[in-house]
């Protein structure tokens, strides 16, 4: 069932063009300097077609919950999600909103240096200067009242988000967010899913901050619960 992506607005972006592109289960809002719409729909047909081809003959990819290996001559986009799968301990396909968001960005910059590729709440950015990207956390008190501040130094990015309370994506937890940042969006878009899974009250927060710090390639994170917050690495909140 399709749910509005009411968090959209909350990611500043008033010097580029926005606009939203969508293939079948995939949504994107992407910001550029101009409108790259049909630019960004032949990539995400691009994407898509061998990661779907994939799926068909490799059934246990969609359905696992656990690492899967895959072969040599697998597609990129199906190697990156293993391999952020196997970094972060988790199903592939809990890196398939970032990997797709980073690598419809990635084709883009042949056409703009300056691109911005939200997917379902996950995030790849690539940016001049420094952007704000709202934090949405459902009912959290935080919601609408904080952001994230990403400076230029820290792009290309994934800043991608897991909720046990918000929207239709599987988790285990009960965070009201969790917002993992690296340089890859698959592997924040995994390692997003695995911290969630810990957090199932406001004293899971300390421990699961603590367990992020493993996952290697993972440079920041940010955990939600009610009224606490958990902050870890290469992260600055500012107050909307």
């Amino acid at each position: 069932m399709y749910q509005p992506r009411i968090y959209r607005h909350w990611i500043k972006v008033s010097d580029l063009v926005s606009f939203s592109v969508v293939d079948r289960e995939t949504d994107l809002q992407i910001s550029a300097p101009q409108n790259l719409e049909n630019e960004a729909l032949r990539a995400i047909r691009t994407i898509r077609a061998p990661l779907e081809d994939y799926i068909t003959s490799h059934p246990l990819f969609l359905s696992s919950l656990v690492p899967c290996s895959v072969e040599t001559y697998a597609p990129t986009v199906v190697k990156e999600m293993a391999e952020a799968a196997r970094l972060a301990g988790v199903g592939p396909m809990a890196a398939v909103a970032g990997a797709i968001a980073e690598a419809v960005g990635k084709e883009l910059l042949a056409c703009s240096p300056e691109v911005i590729v939200e997917n379902g709440g996950d995030i790849w950015v690539r940016s001049s200067k420094t952007r704000l990207i709202g934090v949405y956390a459902g009912d959290s008190p935080f919601t609408g009242k904080i952001a994230l501040e990403i400076a230029p130094e820290q792009t290309p990015a994934g800043i991608c988000t897991s909720s046990g309370t918000v929207g239709h994506s599987l988790s285990f937890g009960g965070a009201d967010a969790v917002i993992a940042l690296s340089p890859s969006a698959a592997l924040a878009d995994a390692a997003a899913t695995a911290i969630g899974n810990l957090v199932k009250a406001t004293e899971d927060i300390a421990p699961a901050v603590e367990q992020a710090q493993y996952i290697k390639g993972l440079t920041g994170v940010t955990i939600i619960k009610g009224d606490r917050i958990g902050l870890w690495g290469n992260v600055k909140l500012v107050s909307l």
